[in-house]
């Protein structure tokens, strides 16, 4: 428990993340006025499809940016039951005010997942560019967004964010720069390995299990260097199930998962490593589950408090992807001012927070002690 508390500083947010390709790059002449305390900011979004991380940082992004005065009102309602951003962007270029900012209300982008929509939102938002010239600013969330918008050869800034490794997802080359004058991409470095070594900090287990998309893009979208790392230092075992999971119907990614945590059960994992995947919907987890409780397995999401809401053991809370948005936020109006989003550090740390689902606890047998029980911020009494 030592170093279980000598890590507590380090917790952090996931930030999940979609895989996807690379895509060609595409080329458009556009150059943003000039910037300056006058000037009204057009910004559009665009995703690979919806995802419940997107709303929560959405949200600490628009509340960082009611607290900086840049619009005047960021409290915009996210939806319960639903991973959908376009309803939250629609209700903010209605209500968010100020004269600093514009959220266009013709400024929402989603492939849905589509690997053929996506190269068709990318070549709307860069024909837009070229021939109205009516946006100043670019949110890409996630890392379809991400890798899109570090490819195509536009001048508008792009600020990334909710992305798992934008290093490992090819977005950028290194912590110390973007590789282009107009990008920043949020990153926290190594987040995922000490969530890793957290997690057997707790457990010292000997075999951990994780499913993920084998392909480049998807080691990068779940950070599997950072796993491997972890597994490096300490000595355990990674026991692996790949398949398709970046697929257009989420059923069948939660099927996929499902026969993958069958099998990573009967392989005899000890505990879990749930990274970011599609499958991992509120209404099928508690069906996804099932197999590693039959099993008393304990499990830790990559994504965050919305999963341990529904039925997972452990992650971290829900203020890290507010943080997160928060410091987007901070990046934006840094851009306003005249900063190139190249010169800006994209290192971010989100505050110390966990939490834990009791139900699942008392499911696999496991009796938390004081110490686990006195860094979880967030209790969830039963599965939802």
């Amino acid at each position: 428990m030592n170093t279980f508390r000598r890590l507590l500083p380090f917790l952090t947010a996931c930030c999940l993340l979609c895989a996807g390709l690379f895509l060609p790059s595409l080329t458009a002449a556009a150059t943003p006025a000039d910037s300056g305390q006058d000037k009204v900011w057009r910004v559009i979004y665009v995703e690979g499809g919806p995802f419940s991380d997107y709303q929560r940082i959405l949200r600490g992004l628009t509340l960082g940016l009611q607290e900086r005065g840049i619009i005047d009102n960021g409290q915009v309602p996210v939806p319960q039951d639903s991973e959908e951003v376009k309803g939250m962007w629609a209700w903010l270029a209605a209500n968010a005010g100020g004269s600093r900012l514009r959220f266009m209300p013709d400024g929402f982008y989603s492939s849905g997942w589509q690997e053929d929509k996506r190269k068709e939102v990318l070549q709307a938002v860069v024909d837009r560019i070229r021939t109205k010239g009516d946006v100043d600013m670019i949110l890409a969330f996630g890392t379809w967004a991400g890798q899109d918008f570090a490819k195509a050869d536009i001048t508008i800034p792009v600020v990334v964010s909710s992305v798992t490794n934008a290093i490992a997802s090819g977005i950028i080359p290194s912590i110390d720069d973007s590789g282009r004058d107009n990008l920043v991409a949020a990153i926290e470095p190594d987040r995922f390995k000490r969530q890793v070594l957290l997690f057997h900090d707790i457990f010292q287990f000997h075999k951990l299990g994780i499913a993920y998309e084998d392909t480049p893009s998807g080691r990068g979208s779940v950070a599997l260097d950072e796993i491997e790392a972890a597994a490096a230092e300490r000595g355990f075992e990674l026991l692996r199930c790949t398949d398709t999971f970046d697929v257009e119907d989420p059923d069948i990614a939660s099927d996929r998962l499902l026969a993958c945590h069958k099998k990573l059960a009967a392989q005899g994992a000890d505990a879990v490593y749930l990274t970011c995947n599609i499958g991992l919907q509120a209404k099928a987890m508690e069906r996804v589950l099932e197999p590693l409780a039959e099993a008393h397995i304990p499990t830790f999401s990559q994504l965050g408090a919305p999963d341990v809401m529904h039925g997972v053991l452990l992650s971290v809370a829900q203020t890290s992807a507010t943080d997160e948005g928060r410091f987007s936020a901070e990046l934006m109006e840094e851009i306003m001012n005249g900063a190139k989003p190249r010169a800006l550090s994209p290192v971010f740390e989100s505050a110390v927070s966990m939490a834990m689902n009791l139900y699942m606890a008392t499911r696999i047998g496991w009796n938390p002690p004081l110490e686990v029980l006195a860094a979880v911020d967030e209790f969830y009494q039963q599965k939802k």
